[in-house]
């Protein structure tokens, strides 16, 4: 009786390895088409035993699983997550499966760990990060076990890193410096709250706000910027002591998170002395917020094209032979106020 042709002899004879076959049968990982073809080719002329399910291989849809480790279950977060998985589930590139996890502690170490361990679940990741060279370590991993990882909203320096999608933070703190110097009935004080200068998003916000000030509205005065680490009760804490502490106090810009606790601290100010405030996004807090004249100006993520073309980028590049390193998708912010929502 004669043997029939093993894996291994049609590895052989397709000039490719036998873990290369095992990809194209399995879709473990991405194969590109003309090694695809040519291993089918090869079944067919050593009579492979599975020649019509690889051949079924080349023309079905492959499935893809996309990670996204987003940051704390807050109400933008979650919107987030929900257009991301959206878009993964309607890609016009692959079946797409969505993974979206929340971090609820935002430090290096166990952001890393989670990176680690989501990318042994999925096929291509993308993450919300501070930059630090443990987060760094993580990225370089992942992406040498031949999965890309994207940074989402803050940049991630590692060169391993394949690429970012933002709102542009450059364009976010001259729009913030842009409106408060034109709705502050005078010169003054003006506040600055920073989650933390570890997500280059929000430091390159703050570095751009400044340079607005400085070339536009040098007659105001700008505070040194509080770290609130993104926590509404920090924030709170923050605004009201700047407040207290600053009679002259004619604006506020958030450029990073903890938006309910300024909100809330902002409640509390008399109308009259209450400063122009720039913070982010558009939740139902800062709708409200927004409505009563509380917050002056919200700079939004188009948290729904961004998902588009992460995911479209992600499906590609699960599919390409090598990994690729694309160019910063940074889109303009999507801007608020009272009379457009």
């Amino acid at each position: 009786m004669v043997d029939r042709p093993t894996i291994a002899d049609l590895a052989k004879k397709a000039g490719v390895s036998v873990a290369t076959v095992d990809r194209v049968l399995n879709r473990r990982l991405p194969v590109h088409g003309d090694t695809a073809r040519r291993v089918v080719e090869a079944a067919e002329a050593i009579g492979y035993h599975a020649t019509g399910l690889l051949k079924r291989r080349l023309t079905e849809t492959p499935h893809r699983r996309f990670g996204f480790l987003l940051q704390k279950h807050d109400a933008f977060y979650q919107q987030l997550g929900k257009e991301l998985a959206a878009a993964a589930k309607s890609s016009t590139f692959v079946e797409g499966r969505p993974v979206v996890e929340f971090m609820e502690e935002l430090v290096p170490s166990i952001i890393a760990d989670k990176m680690l361990h989501m990318a042994q679940k999925v096929d291509a990741l993308a993450v919300v990060a501070m930059d630090h060279p443990i987060v760094n370590e993580a990225v370089e991993k992942i992406t040498a076990s031949g999965k890309p990882v994207f940074a989402l909203l803050s940049s991630i320096t590692s060169p391993a890193c394949n690429g970012l999608f933002g709102a542009d933070s450059r364009k976010c703190g001259r729009i913030a410096g842009w409106t408060i110097s034109r709705l502050a009935k005078k010169p003054g004080k003006i506040g600055i709250l920073v989650g933390s200068h570890r997500y280059l998003n929000q430091e390159l916000s703050e570095i751009s706000f400044r340079t607005y000030m400085r070339e536009h509205a040098p007659e105001f005065q700008l505070l040194e910027p509080i770290i609130n680490l993104d926590d509404e009760r920090i924030a709170y804490e923050a605004v009201t002591e700047m407040v207290s502490s600053n009679p002259d106090l004619v604006g506020i810009y958030v450029s990073g998170g903890g938006q309910e606790g300024l909100i809330r601290a902002l409640r509390e100010c008399d109308a009259a002395s209450k400063p122009i405030a720039v913070c982010n996004e558009l939740t139902a807090a800062i709708r409200s917020a927004l409505i009563d004249g509380v917050v002056d100006l919200a700079l939004g993520t188009p948290i729904a094209a961004l998902s588009r073309r992460v995911v479209d980028v992600m499906a590609k590049a699960t599919l390409a032979s090598e990994l690729p390193h694309l160019p910063s998708l940074m889109l303009p912010p999507d801007i608020f106020m009272a009379e457009n929502i």
